[in-house]
């Protein structure tokens, strides 16, 4: 089964953006968009950081 590109994937975030969605609103989708895989990409590498070091790092 082909993997979706990231062109095809940008297009379908764009076109589910209602009819009266702004050039704004486009680019706050795909950047949201964009993070979640990010934050994918990493978990899925093993980059990440337990609740107990970030309970540490933001309650010292």
């Amino acid at each position: 089964m082909p993997t979706e590109t990231d062109k095809q994937r940008a297009l379908e975030a764009i076109q589910a953006l209602p009819d009266g969605a702004t050039i704004d609103d486009a680019i706050e989708r795909l950047c949201f968009i964009a993070k979640i895989e990010e934050g994918l990409r990493q978990s899925r590498a093993g980059q990440v950081v337990s609740h107990e070091e970030v309970k540490k790092r933001f309650l010292g």
